[in-house]
């Protein structure tokens, strides 16, 4: 795995900005959260007056070796005819990006199924026919954890050599909310617990049935000493393509839009690797994920949206991207006090 070389968001713009922004035609702080969003990005691009070019998001998908211990609702092969579903134009991720006006990419990151060579519009980044059951053995090797960072990276690249400085991270994979929750339990040191949920809507015997077998899976290889080897472990194909394709996003400068709770993990790992990593992240939504909110406060951040969501896919990002796009509207286009020979407060 090569290293990436994320720089921290420089900070002489920001009296700036802040000057700009409490100048506009409005009361101070009176826009809330879109305030600290247009701030944000005008600090990644270091812009006064900074844009959203060629919005994308790029969809994982990948198989998972523990579906087969009955840790989810349902089968394994629902993950390859949501690929089907996503290259058909008919997933609420493709709703939500035609509504938008947003880029989608589909990947096949390690989908258990032999896809046509003929099938358009699927980049073709398999790793292997699924992870390993981690009950019983490692999911990936070191090998295979490192090409699918590297090799995401080089997906991510060529995303913004064609125009992208805004890119979001979705997922599809039965069985993934599992992976995600060991990671965040053993990368957080929250108990198992607390982070592990009902993923695509387990009962409550179905629930107990996963944690069984998560703890055991736990037992059998307890706690690596490296975040790679944590990911070797537990991980997901589409996660550890999601970590390098953040990193690569990252040191390019781009906005990276974090979806819901598979996403928010797989950003747990990347800035274990290099933490200067949250300075370009947006987090679009908190999941009906049980693990989620807890995370999202663990990393100290306050997502755009609420909304119970529990997709997947990058819905949450998608939804959100219209939020970001009135941050940097406003910034861009709204009055200033002088502009508009408004009177200012009395102080």
């Amino acid at each position: 795995m090569r290293k990436y070389k994320i720089e921290p968001i420089a900070r002489e713009l920001e009296a700036d900005l802040r000057f700009k922004i409490d100048h506009k035609t409005k009361p101070i702080r009176s826009l809330g959260g879109l305030e600290g969003i247009a701030l944000q990005i005008g600090l990644i691009q270091r812009s006064l007056t900074p844009i959203l070019s060629n919005p994308t998001i790029v969809v994982y998908a990948a198989d998972h070796g523990i579906a087969h211990e009955g840790v989810s609702a349902y089968p394994q092969d629902v993950t390859w005819q949501m690929v089907y579903n996503f290259l058909d134009d008919g997933a609420a991720i493709n709703v939500f990006c035609r509504q938008h006006n947003i880029a989608l990419r589909i990947v096949d990151a390690g989908v258990n199924y032999d896809f046509p060579e003929d099938l358009s519009g699927l980049i073709r980044n398999k790793a292997a026919k699924s992870t390993k059951n981690f009950l019983k053995a490692p999911a990936m090797t070191v090998k295979q954890a490192k090409s699918c960072i590297d090799s995401s990276a080089n997906i991510v690249r060529a995303v913004h050599k064609g125009g992208c400085n805004t890119i979001g991270f979705g997922e599809m994979g039965i069985g993934n909310t599992s992976s995600a929750s060991v990671l965040m339990s053993l990368l957080t040191g929250f108990p198992l617990e607390t982070c592990i949920g009902r993923g695509t809507g387990l009962d409550d015997d179905q629930l107990n049935h996963k944690l069984e077998i998560l703890t055991k899976a736990m037992m059998r290889h307890g706690q690596p000493d490296s975040v790679l080897k944590t990911l070797c472990a537990y991980g997901g194909f589409e996660i550890a393509q999601l970590v390098g394709g953040m990193l690569q996003a990252a040191e390019l400068r781009m906005i990276i839009l974090v979806d819901g709770f598979i996403a928010t993990v797989a950003f747990l790992v990347a800035h274990a690797i290099d933490p200067a990593i949250k300075d370009y992240c947006i987090f679009c939504h908190q999941s009906a994920e049980q693990g989620h909110g807890v995370l999202l406060n663990f990393i100290n951040v306050k997502p755009i949206l609420n909304l119970n969501l529990r997709l997947g896919e990058g819905t949450g990002a998608a939804m959100a991207f219209p939020i970001i796009q009135s941050a940097v509207n406003f910034l861009n286009e709204m009055a200033s006090f002088e502009s508009a020979a408004v009177s200012t407060r009395n102080d």
